[in-house]
Parts: structure tokens; sequence; C-alpha cells
């Protein structure tokens, strides 16, 4: 295991992870098939990374550093917008692939749920040769986003990065970030890389994925017997702390009205890892992270917003 996860540690959060252009089309009741669906579409940055990246900077986390991967044509949009949000950009800009560009189609209901299209370009084609030992410099944790799991080029550069974080002394968490892509891998894939991590991060549903458990509670209580700290995130029902196979502690959620739930978990993480690089403990992390959450579903996309304003809809198509 790494060097643990609670109290205060001088440093930077370094996020390896994914940058992606986000279209998010918001549409109200049953989508029309063969005919149009009226919707408010709007084009954001996005990327399960990047954005736990921005809400971490968001969230007081003074030094974020994001290392990912994107096309030439959007880089510098990229690059500008997570400059905007507090966040060092250290992205590799593909020589072939575009950015990867994910459709959100968003119900605009009461329940405001979402639906993924995506198409992950650049941002899985991060490979060894992105990482260099110097990325750890100044560096007190560092997160992976589960999608690096997901191709091989990724999933070996995820494999040099934890490599590198453990004999540093690093702690590293990683949240599973796609249920649906958790089945293609496995959950024994995915186990035994968790198995060199310090935290992890799940949705209630991945949680139950994992471990073939219907029931949150267990499911998490079971993952911390591989992980030492689990967060499994539930959405309106809170999160759930599990540490070393004890019992988990329930968070409550701070209610919110939903407009996009698109980013909700991304913040979570991101003000969960801020609040531990400051001294907070597991749950009182938690309760930041929930608090994030709430804010995060008020919004359209999966960003907080910055000191530049709220991020320039649409502009992405340029350098």
């Amino acid at each position: 295991m790494g060097a643990g996860v609670t109290g205060g540690r001088e440093g930077a959060l370094l996020v390896v992870g994914d940058v992606v252009t986000d279209v998010v089309a918001r549409h109200r009741g049953p989508l029309a098939a063969g005919t149009d669906t009226a919707a408010v579409i709007r084009t954001l940055p996005g990327g399960a990374g990047a954005n736990v990246a921005c809400w971490a900077a968001h969230s007081g986390c003074a030094d974020v550093r994001l290392l990912g991967r994107v096309g030439a044509e959007s880089a510098a949009w990229h690059e500008r917008e997570l400059v905007a949000a507090g966040v060092r950009p250290l992205l590799v800009v593909d020589p072939r692939a575009a950015t990867g560009t994910v459709v959100c189609l968003v119900d605009a209901g009461a329940a405001a749920e979402r639906t993924f299209l995506t198409d992950s370009g650049a941002s899985l084609r991060l490979e060894p040769a992105d990482w260099s030992g110097g990325l750890l410099d100044g560096v007190a944790w560092l997160h992976l986003s589960g999608y690096l799991l997901f191709t091989e080029s990724s999933r070996a550069l995820a494999r040099v990065a934890l490599a590198a974080a453990r004999a540093r002394g690093v702690p590293v968490s990683m949240d599973p970030a796609s249920a649906g892509f958790l089945v293609e891998l496995g959950a024994d894939r995915f186990l035994a890389f968790a198995e060199g991590l310090d935290a992890l991060l799940p949705s209630r549903d991945e949680a139950c994925l994992l471990t073939g458990l219907a029931e949150p509670v267990e499911a998490a209580a079971e993952l911390s017997r591989v992980v030492p700290l689990v967060v499994a995130k539930a959405g309106a029902d809170g999160a759930l702390v599990a540490r070393l196979g004890g019992t988990p502690v329930r968070v409550p959620a701070v209610p919110a009205t939903a407009r996009d739930t698109t980013g909700a978990g991304d913040a979570f993480t991101g003000a969960f890892l801020a609040a531990l690089l400051v001294g907070a403990d597991p749950e009182e992390a938690a309760a930041r992270g929930c608090r994030a959450g709430a804010r995060a579903v008020g919004r359209v996309g999966g960003r907080p917003p910055h000191r530049g304003g709220a991020a320039r809809e649409g502009a992405g198509r340029g350098g």
C-alpha cells in the first residue's frame, strides 16, 4: 500500500486522465425516434479527469496539475479553459487523433438523468512515453481516472504512474469512471489493479458491479478489504465511507435541484481530494464532496465556474 490517506500533505495534486469536448443536449421527455426532438445544445470542456482537476482547484487545492492527451484542433482551447479553472495543464498533443468527444443526452425532467455517446479519441491514447519521473516532483497525491484502464496503452501508462508513485510514497486514488466500460474490462482485472491503490471512489452502481453484491453498504465494505479507503458515491443518498473492511459510515447528501447530473461524481471526487490534502478526515472530505456534487448538478456541464466566468460555450473548435 501507499503512504496513507489521512492528515494534510504538503504539495500538489496530479490528476492523470481524460480531457474531452462535451456536447450537451438537454431535452425534455423521451427522444422521438426517426424525427426531431427539441433540445438546448452546448459545447463545453469536459472529461472525467479534467473535471476532477477543475473541481479540486475550485475547492481550494492551490496546485492542481493535469496530464492528458488531446487533438491539435482543440488543444489551445482546452489549455485555456484549464488555466482559467486554476489547473496547470500538462497536455500531450496527439499527432493523429482528434480530441475525444462525448455527446451527453440529458433529460431535462426532474432527475436530469444523462446518457453518454463516447468517442474517446486522443484521450485514451495516453501511453508510457507520456510519463516522466519529473511529473511527481512536488506532488503529494496522484489521482488516476478509471478511464485509463479501458485501452491497452493508457492502462500501461496507469501502471507506470502507479509504480512511480508507490516508489516515492505518494498516495494514489482512482475513480472507476464507467460501469459500462467496467463490464467490458471485467471486475477481476480492475480489482487486480486496485490492489495498489490507497483510495477508491466508485459510484454506488460501480461498487456493486465490482463486488457482485446488490447492497451498496456491503459492497463498499467488501471493496475496503482490497483498497484501504473506499468512498462510494450515491447521488441523492449521499456517500458511504468504508475503511479497511470496517462498517461503512453514511455521509448525507446535500439537497439540490438538478439541471444536469453530468460531472457530479467528478465534482465530489475533486472536492474530496482537495479536503484530504488540507488534513480533513475521510468523512469530512466526503461531506465536502457531497456539497460540491450538489453545486455541480445545478449547472450544465461537468465543470465549476472559474475566474473567467462560465466556460465559453461553443468556443472549442479552434485554437
